[in-house]
């Protein structure tokens, strides 16, 4: 029998959910149990998909994560010179459907050793989201909650700016550039998304936090309706999940308003068509035919002041503009001139979505897995190959530097508050500072994708080392300049290109592919990976974090590695007990057709008409599901 691994992490059960406290949040929040139900009730519902096909929940649907297999490819995202790279590798155009043999992306002569490459791929394994529309296309919505009335367009390289989701004129769903991380335990990040951008403090109404200075949402004062600025902070699941209801590939036709959300859905009952359980552990009361509108929810959870003021607003297109930075690169672009006049809930519904994603979102932890047990003092709850690998986790694998504390992360909000900047030696022997729980692994060269060396859509960077070099920094309500956080010399002391938020590791084993690529499938891909120091550590070497370097693992060692991992599956997520329960879901599953030909869609001829064969999802009550969730591609974890 092998030694007990010395252990000095705590179960997840210890640390406390992050969230704003009780006073900041019950400035708007009237009935927190009432705001779950909205959250969840909203995140289910596929009418806030412009096409009325696609919710929150598609791309996060299995153990908070997206496991489909057909038109699930972007094409590799050049972000500096030589510019994008708009043709798809994998099956040569869109509506691909994945398989084990596309996998792993970049191929070596030994899996140990990253010195003969023998294929290399760079495209995007990611999530389906909506059909290309028209940049300065007019987006009208109905009022009885059908789909958005939006300007569709050949979704090419020259037409309109498009990355190709074409096949024989007739568009294909957009895919998303990076790989849709889970939501389950999302709440233990300080700041979400892979590259940051979700700030910790919500604004109302984008995921930028205090970089966009407008005013986004109104307050009745004195019974007259005025902006007012709003900056809740312990908040990034609330600016996450204010951008892909708004962006243009992931959710709506681009130049849609959150007002726009609001006109379509407030007084529309919850989940329409959608099927709750009698025993979903927040909808139940609900799963019958008389169902709350949105707008009752709205009212129940969310103080009056913030929805009640008998006078109108007029809304127009310069309100749209600076409310619409929810794209992955530039703020969507309001060409149309038009003005309306609406209601103070509909105003706010970029206020209302967000806060009541946070908190039906928050609810979403996942504290009850082996691993939790065993360090809470359940010796038999690890099995000795278990055991075997969280040794290796601790030590020769060099895991625990990057996944550390019980968050199994360096990004969580506990280790991220303690220290916001970090000085690093870097593979190449420079020191430099970072951002915290953000690396540079080598996945990929930098070049591709600059991660948090990215900018937001004022310019400025979304880095929070590069911002301490900003005068802005300050107004922004970011003062770095406390001893625990190392004052950066210049641009050249920082590292952050290509870097990436850590992500924590339990469920794994159901959320692949992984890396913000998916360029792996099984978590032994993901352990060979580490073990011959990354794929591309020689083109990232002046911003490679320090740790990524050829381990030396045996493969007996590799498999008890994966055995730790698949201990970090937490039994209510895989089969989807209370609080991972949910409504019924429709999933679209590519096109029909293939990468030649694909069939047009009936009530609209330009975009392909979705294979729904076998997509849809029965709803599912607290005690969970007959059936279990699988793995992407129904791969075992260990080596196939």
């Amino acid at each position: 029998m092998s030694a007990e691994p010395a252990v000095s992490a705590l179960s997840l059960k210890s640390v406390p959910i992050p969230g704003p406290s009780h006073a900041l949040l019950s400035q708007f929040v009237a009935d927190k149990t009432a705001a779950i139900q909205l959250g969840k009730a909203l995140f289910w519902d596929a009418r806030v998909g412009s096409d009325n096909k696609t919710a929150c929940a598609t791309c996060h649907f299995a153990a908070g994560a997206d496991t489909r297999v057909r038109n699930q490819v972007s094409p590799g995202l050049l972000r500096l010179s030589p510019g994008p790279d708009r043709t798809f590798q994998l099956g040569g155009a869109p509506n691909h459907k994945l398989s084990a043999d596309d996998f792993p992306f970049t191929r070596y002569a030994s899996l140990n050793d990253a010195g003969a490459r023998l294929s290399d791929l760079n495209d995007v394994a990611s999530s389906a989201g909506v059909f290309t529309t028209a940049q300065d296309g007019l987006v009208t919505v109905s009022s009885s909650g059908g789909p958005d009335n939006c300007s569709y367009v050949a979704d090419d390289v020259i037409g309109h700016g498009g990355d190709g989701f074409n096949i024989g004129g007739v568009n294909t769903r957009r895919v998303e550039p990076r790989n849709s991380p889970s939501v389950i335990n999302a709440v233990f990040n300080f700041r979400n998304f892979w590259d940051g951008r979700g700030n910790n403090v919500f604004n109302g109404g984008d995921p930028f936090g205090a970089r966009n200075p407008q005013p986004l949402v109104w307050k009745r004062v004195n019974g007259v309706m005025v902006r007012v600025p709003v900056l809740l902070p312990s908040s990034s699941l609330a600016s996450q999940a204010s951008g892909p209801p708004l962006s243009g590939t992931e959710m709506s036709c681009r130049n849609r308003a959150f007002v726009m959300l609001g006109q379509k859905l407030l007084d529309q009952d919850i989940l329409a068509g959608q099927a709750i359980s009698p025993n979903d552990s927040v909808l139940g009361k609900h799963a019958k035919s008389n169902r709350p509108s949105y707008r009752h929810l709205v009212k129940q959870a969310f103080r009056p002041e913030w929805w009640n003021a008998p006078s109108t607003a007029r809304f127009t297109n310069a309100d749209a503009r600076a409310a619409a930075s929810m794209d992955l690169d530039k703020p969507a672009q309001f060409r149309q001139a038009f003005g309306v006049d609406v209601g103070q809930a509909e105003l706010n519904f970029s206020l209302f979505f967000s806060l009541a994603i946070q908190l039906y979102e928050s609810t979403l932890v996942s504290d009850d897995t082996p691993f939790d047990r065993y360090v809470a003092g359940d010796s038999k709850a690890l099995d000795e190959s278990q055991k075997a690998g969280l040794a290796i986790f601790m030590g020769k694998g060099r895991c625990i530097n990057c996944h550390g504390g019980a968050e199994l992360s360096n990004a969580s909000f506990r280790n991220v508050t303690s220290q916001r900047l970090e000085r690093m030696a870097m593979a190449n022997g420079a020191s430099k500072v970072y951002d915290t729980g953000f690396y540079n692994i080598g996945v990929r060269p930098y070049g591709e994708d600059v991660g948090v060396g990215g900018t937001d859509p004022w310019g400025q960077p979304l880095s929070e080392s590069m911002m301490a070099l900003s005068s802005l920094s300050k107004l922004l309500g970011n003062d770095f300049s406390s001893a625990r956080n190392p004052a950066p010399a210049g641009p050249d002391d920082v590292s952050v290109m290509g870097a990436f938020k850590t992500p924590g590791l339990r469920n794994v084993e159901l959320t692949g592919p992984y890396f913000h690529n998916g360029g792996k499938s099984t978590l032994m891909q993901v352990v060979d990976f580490y073990n011959r120091g990354s794929d591309f550590a020689a083109e990232n070497r002046s911003y490679l974090a320090p740790d990524i370097q050829p381990l030396g693992l045996t493969e007996p060692e590799k498999m008890s590695l994966v055995s730790f991992l698949v201990s970090l599956t937490d039994e209510r997520v895989r089969w989807r007990k209370a609080p991972f329960d949910h409504p019924s879901l429709c999933l679209p599953q590519g096109a029909i057709g293939d990468t030649l030909w694909v069939k047009p869609d009936a009530a609209n001829p330009a975009n392909a008409a979705d294979d729904l064969s076998g997509a849809c999802m029965g709803e599912v009550g607290a005690s969970g599901s007959g059936a279990p969730l699988g793995t992407f591609l129904s791969l075992p974890p260990g080596r196939h």
